[in-house]
């Protein structure tokens, strides 16, 4: 049972708004609560506080960043469970999945609270020329001022620290408007930061309806936005975001390449968990397996084996693997997806059912590739088979997607494993698991649609940092 009603944060103090949002149980699809929806005055409030706060924050030594980062992750320690029960009410998401979230919403807090002491910069000789002798330089990162951050659904903590952690180690003020349909989480996590001595201003977290965020995206105040969500909302973001900095975290239909030499049963394994882990619900969800068509049968029987094998159902269930998708309207989609490409002579291997916001994990072969369930993101426990016959043909078909975030490969082959690197159009390839394959503090971002710039602690305090140059001349006169 959730609290009756949560406030938002502004400037670090818990504050109300002027309307409601109800936040749904989405197994039930009740009401579990409801929280305060900030309005445009309320973001043009928060957005001024982060700029006032921004001479303290860029000022906080690296040991005290580093200590408020440490008391977060003392107290999500604390709350462990609530935040996972949090998860699989507002999200959907199975509890044995969600406690999986609040394990690298720790792990991302803690490896942000290490970079925060370790944001280095480099000394530069500059007398590689006679007109210089004399001149070095040192070189250092400044942080770049107040950030504007846009979080998804599916993914309410982690995804959220991904932009809020970095920001703290650096010493960036921020302004978060969390999904509209899982904010709860979010919130909790103010109330953590407010127990901590950031300055006045240093964060705000707002609810609130899409056009009321408008001033995030384009008031000059904002340096950076990062923004995780649809390639359509994102890509129209940067259009209006003026002269910021923008890192976008985009969609994708990842492919996952099995070659003839892999372990089938392994495969198999992995494969069932990257398409269907929180209903394939991740922008690196398996949608498209590309199997070596010497295995394709044996891996085919497996992988239908292990998918038919998953139990739905209520996601505070131990025993629950697929919990329903965001909404009912995210089912029928899906459901509407499949059905066209079965009309279009695709067939169903297992799956193909839709019972109000589940969908039943479904794989499907023969799909023409111009159909949306394999050439858009599907968002949903859907996945492709398709066989090849050279490890050539396997990039090139993974290659056909306006997506590039990341790709799978099981292979024993060295030269294909370096030939997919070579070769994919992706921003990350996994040798010998899945695309959904991600550790927090590794490089994490795509290409084409799928977005700009890279997240990860170290390589997001990168985005939100400015590299300033010092100059130092040592004439001999002196």
């Amino acid at each position: 049972m959730l609290p009756a009603r949560y406030q938002c944060y502004v400037a670090n103090r818990p504050v109300d708004a002027p309307t409601e949002l109800v936040v749904t149980n989405k197994y039930t699809g009740e009401p579990a609560t409801r929280v305060a929806q900030a309005d445009r005055a309320l973001v043009e409030q928060a957005i001024a506080a982060a700029q006032a706060a921004f001479p303290a924050t860029r000022r906080l030594p690296g040991c005290q960043r580093q200590a408020i980062l440490q008391h977060v992750v003392a107290r999500i320690s604390e709350k462990y469970e609530d935040l996972a029960r949090i998860l699989a009410i507002e999200v959907g998401k199975p509890i044995r999945d969600a406690r999986g979230e609040v394990t690298r919403l720790i792990d991302t807090f803690r490896i942000a609270a290490e970079e925060a002491v370790r944001i280095t910069g480099e000394w530069l000789p500059l007398d590689n020329s006679a007109r210089a002798t004399g001149y070095q330089a040192i070189v250092r990162r400044f942080p770049l001022g107040p950030c504007g951050f846009i979080t998804p659904f599916n993914f309410p903590l982690n995804l959220m620290a991904h932009k809020v952690a970095p920001a703290i180690a650096t010493g960036c003020p921020w302004v978060l408007k969390p999904a509209s349909a899982t904010p709860v989480s979010a919130l909790l996590l103010g109330e953590f930061l407010a127990e901590t001595d950031l300055p006045a201003g240093a964060f705000s977290i707002l609810p609130c309806a899409s056009a009321d965020i408008e001033p995030l995206v384009t008031d000059e105040r904002i340096k950076l936005l990062s923004f995780t969500g649809s390639p359509e909302v994102g890509w129209g973001l940067k259009a209006r975001a003026g002269q910021k900095r923008v890192t976008l975290e985009l969609g994708g239909n990842a492919a996952c390449i099995v070659d003839q030499d892999a372990d089938l049963d392994y495969a198999a394994d992995r494969i069932t968990l990257g398409a269907f882990y929180q209903s394939g619900q991740s922008c690196i969800s398996v949608q498209r397996v590309v199997a070596h068509r010497d295995i394709y049968n044996a891996l085919k029987g497996r992988l239908v084996e292990r998918a038919s094998s998953l139990k739905a159902g209520d996601p505070l269930d131990e025993q629950t693997s697929l919990g329903p998708l965001i909404s009912a309207a995210d089912a029928l989609r899906i459901e509407q997806w499949v059905n066209e490409a079965v009309a279009a002579g695709a067939r169903v291997l297992c799956g193909g059912r839709r019972n109000g916001a589940f969908y039943d994990p479904t794989y499907l072969e023969n799909v023409a590739r111009r159909q949306k369930i394999s050439c858009v993101e599907a968002f949903g426990p859907v996945a492709t088979l398709q066989p090849f016959d050279a490890f050539e043909d396997a990039v090139r078909i993974a290659n056909d997607s306006v997506y590039g975030l990341q790709c799978g490969v099981f292979t024993r082959n060295l030269n294909h494993a370096f030939y997919a690197y070579d070769e994919l159009e992706v921003g990350g390839v996994v040798i010998n698991d899945v695309p959904s394959f991600r550790v927090d503090s590794m490089p994490y971002g795509g290409v084409k649609h799928s977005g700009q710039g890279r997240e990860g602690v170290r390589y997001a305090i990168e985005e939100m940092t400015e590299r300033k140059i010092l100059v130092l001349n040592r004439p001999e006169a002196l």
